[in-house]
């Protein structure tokens, strides 16, 4: 699909519209998303303090989209994973797909319509405990495969969110902020950063949704 093609979805649940017969895949999830059960006991857990500073921040103090074993750099793993019908080449490029985007319903057939959203950004990582990192803690971060911090996403709808932290950008699929409030309490949680009573607060009221 092309960006002049976009199909808007509307608000209905996927499991609705497979029912009416439309042919969307499911949006693949990373894995280790706590339930919301287990979302809210990691809140109450995460220390609250001031958001800290910007100051000696840079995207290249997190080393991201390395190569893993089978030569497969990050991206092109979570694009292996989130997707549906995937090919690769020799070199681990998508050569056909489509991916499906839980933050706002859109499906794609081009991985350059696609970003790999860190749930947590790197910028919003550095300001709450990530500074003090070394370079391979948050290389490690910025590349995690086995929690719930990457995924595949609409590009603009990854950009308009930026570094921006759940009390001022939540996805605008409004069905989703349960997950994405889970993910977001689940990476916080493995790494021990900390969040602010604003990001506390819509935490959980998003989990209060559930």
């Amino acid at each position: 699909m092309t960006r002049s093609l976009r199909a808007t979805l509307t608000a209905l649940p996927l499991a609705g519209l497979i029912s009416i017969g439309l042919a969307i895949p499911a949006a693949a999830e990373p894995p280790g998303i706590p339930d919301p059960a287990t979302a809210k006991a990691e809140l109450a857990e995460l220390t609250v303090a001031a958001e800290g500073s910007m100051d000696g921040y840079s995207r290249e103090k997190f080393p991201h989209w390395i190569d893993g074993p089978d030569n497969c750099n990050t991206r092109e793993a979570v694009l292996k994973r989130d997707g549906e019908g995937v090919e690769v080449g020799s070199d681990c490029y998508p050569t056909a797909g489509s991916w499906a985007s839980p933050y706002d319903g859109e499906t794609w057939t081009q991985p350059s319509d696609v970003d790999i959203d860190h749930i947590v950004p790197l910028a919003a990582a550095w300001r709450s405990g990530a500074a003090e990192w070394t370079q391979d803690q948050r290389q490690a971060f910025a590349n995690d495969l086995e929690g719930p911090q990457l995924i595949a996403v609409t590009d603009n709808v990854n950009q308009e969110k930026g570094d921006q932290t759940p009390e001022t950008w939540m996805p605008p699929a409004t069905d989703y902020h349960c997950t994405y409030a889970s993910m977001w309490v689940g990476t916080k949680h493995k790494y021990q950063l900390t969040i602010t009573e604003a990001e506390k607060g819509a935490l959980q009221t998003a989990l209060d949704g559930c």
